[in-house]
C-alpha cells in the first residue's frame, strides 16, 4: 500500500514539473516554462495633417469619412508586410507577430487568412506568442491596439511598435508613390503603452493542480489494475477447485 502510495506520489510530482518546467536528464536539469501572459493597449488616431479632428470647420461628413479610413488603416496594420516593419522595430524575429483584423458592425468577425488562421496547436503555444489584436471605434476615427506578449515589458514594446511600424510603412508607401505630405494620413498615438501581466501566479497553480490530477488519476490506474488481477487470480483458484482430480495410475500402462 505504502509502494504504491509513494509510486503515484512521484508519478504526479514529474507530471507536474514537466508542466511548468523543461526537464532534461542529460545534462540533467530544470528550465521554467513560458507560462506567463502579458497585454498592453494603446489607442491611434488617425488624422490629417492639418487636424480633421481639431478643425471646427470642418462638418461630421468629413468625420465620418475619416472613420471609415481608419478601418482600412487597421487592415493595413494587419497584414504581413506592415508586421514586418514591427517586428523590425520591437526586435523580433520576423513572422513570430500574429495580428486580428479589426471588427465592426459590418464584419463583426475578424477576417481569416494564412498569416492568422487558428490551429489547434495554438493552445499550446499561447503563452509565447505575441499578438496584435485591433479594434475600430465605429463613430470616431480611433483605433485601439492590444498586445500580447510572453512579458509586460514585451507587451508594452509590441504595443508601441506597432505604431511606430505603421507609421514608417506608411510613410514608405507615400514616399514611393510621390504623395504630397500635406496629403497623407496622419498616424498619432494617444498615451504610451505600458504592459501588465495578466496571469500573474499562473506556473504555481498549474503545478498544483497537475499534481493532483496526476496524483488521482495514477491512483485510479492503480486500483483498477489491481482489482482486474485479483480477479484473475479469484478465476483461476476457482477453476483449479472445479477441475475433477484424475485417478490415481491413469498414465500408466496395465502390466
Amino acid at each position: 500500500m505504502r509502494f504504491g502510495v509513494a509510486a503515484c506520489t512521484l508519478i504526479a510530482l514529474f507530471s507536474a514539473l514537466s508542466m511548468s518546467y523543461q526537464i532534461s536528464l542529460f545534462p540533467p536539469g530544470l528550465k521554467t516554462r513560458s507560462l506567463m501572459i502579458a497585454a498592453a493597449s494603446t489607442e491611434v488616431l488617425v488624422d490629417t495633417p492639418t487636424s480633421l479632428v481639431l478643425d471646427l470647420r470642418q462638418d461630421t461628413h468629413d468625420v465620418q469619412a475619416l472613420t471609415d479610413r481608419a478601418v482600412l488603416i487597421g487592415n493595413v496594420l494587419a497584414s504581413a508586410p506592415v508586421l514586418s516593419f514591427i517586428e523590425r522595430r520591437a526586435g523580433l524575429p520576423q513572422g513570430v507577430i500574429k495580428a486580428e483584423t479589426p471588427r465592426t458592425p459590418n464584419s463583426p468577425r475578424a477576417f481569416e487568412t494564412t498569416d492568422n488562421k487558428k490551429k489547434t496547436s495554438d493552445l499550446l503555444r499561447s503563452t509565447d506568442q505575441y499578438r496584435l489584436d485591433i479594434e475600430a471605434n465605429p463613430t470616431v476615427p480611433v483605433l485601439k491596439l492590444y498586445a500580447q506578449a510572453p512579458s509586460a515589458k514585451a507587451a508594452g514594446q509590441l504595443a508601441n511598435a506597432a505604431v511606430v511600424g505603421l507609421r514608417d510603412y506608411l510613410q514608405q508607401l507615400a514616399v514611393g508613390q510621390g504623395i504630397n505630405p500635406r496629403s497623407r494620413v496622419n498616424v498619432a498615438q494617444l498615451g504610451t503603452a505600458r504592459g501588465k501581466v495578466i496571469n500573474d501566479g499562473v506556473s504555481l497553480q498549474l503545478t498544483f493542480v497537475a499534481f493532483l490530477f496526476f496524483f488521482f488519476a495514477s491512483a485510479a490506474a492503480a486500483i483498477f489494475v489491481a482489482r482486474v488481477r485479483k480477479g484473475f487470480k479469484l478465476a483461476d483458484e476457482r477453476d483449479t477447485e472445479a477441475a475433477p482430480a484424475r485417478p490415481r495410475g491413469s498414465g500408466q500402462r496395465s502390466a
